[in-house]
């Protein structure tokens, strides 16, 4: 699944988040696009069914040891490190969850700019560039997603 991680890594790195759609360019900031992105995915590959079991399950743990090994070069010690992984899980899990409700536009506010968005503006060009990202998701090949092909 390091394919497919790493173009979502990428994709969640595009300046124009940053830029744009004003995410707070932090490492917190740089967090939210990634999780969100992969929360999609992996809303994507929930409709897919039992064929994407293991894929997602590998590519939540692609996630979980990438965000492993980030705090630990950050220097957080080992004894916090858990502790770090498991708030990131429970921010995925919200973010799937979030999405699955089905309102961009509110998940974005609470999930990407923590109830404190710059200006509905932003809110609209990240919730349109995430809906857009879905429809593609939606629309794409799972073989070609499994693969790293992102839309």
């Amino acid at each position: 699944m390091e394919p497919l991680y790493r173009a979502i890594v990428a994709r969640g790195r595009d300046p124009a988040w940053y830029r744009e759609g004003a995410v707070p360019d932090t490492l917190d900031g740089r967090f939210d696009m990634i999780a969100a992105l992969l929360a999609l995915v992996l809303l994507r590959f929930e409709r897919e069914g039992e064929a994407a079991r293991d894929p997602s399950v590998l590519l939540t743990e692609t996630f979980i040891a990438d965000m492993d090994a980030t705090l630990r070069q950050l220097g957080i010690g080992d004894h916090l490190v858990g502790k770090h992984v498991g708030r990131m899980m429970g921010a995925l899990g919200g973010r799937i969850g979030a999405f699955r409700e089905g309102n961009v536009a509110d998940a974005v506010r609470r999930n990407i700019f923590h109830e404190s968005p710059p200006s509905d503006a932003a809110v609209s060009f990240v919730a349109g560039r995430l809906a857009a990202f879905s429809d593609g998701l939606d629309a794409a090949a799972f073989d070609g997603l499994h693969a790293g092909t992102l839309p």
